[in-house]
């Protein structure tokens, strides 16, 4: 078998089960953010505010942040495989993704566990 290091996962087995790991959490997530607003009466900065301070909802929104970053990188890889056939264009269109996806995960980690 032959290992690509650019694949997150080893095999194809691996990445389609992590697609759909990290598509069941995003969904989790969606529902708890939609339930939350479904079941708050009135909806106010200082509620959004609290609800958000939480740790619980905190280490649920970063896991959701890893898991979308996770799920796009090998979506994203997936379709520059297969329509991208250029060796340079796939890798430079690779890093690109990547820059910005590290861009997105820290970012996104200073916004949730910022002040």
């Amino acid at each position: 078998m032959v290992s690509n290091a650019t694949a997150l996962g080893r095999n194809g087995v691996q990445d389609w089960l992590l697609l759909r790991a990290t598509a069941i959490l995003i969904t989790l997530y969606t529902l708890y953010i939609l339930g939350f607003i479904i079941m708050s009466d009135t909806l106010t900065y200082d509620i959004w505010r609290a609800f958000f301070a939480s740790s619980f909802t905190k280490v649920f929104t970063l896991l959701t942040l890893f898991s979308t970053v996770i799920h796009g990188w090998i979506g994203m890889w997936q379709v520059l495989t297969d329509y991208i056939k250029p060796l340079a264009w796939r890798l430079l269109l690779q890093l690109v993704i990547v820059v910005a996806l590290l861009v997105y995960a820290i970012y996104g980690t200073v916004v949730v566990w910022g002040a």
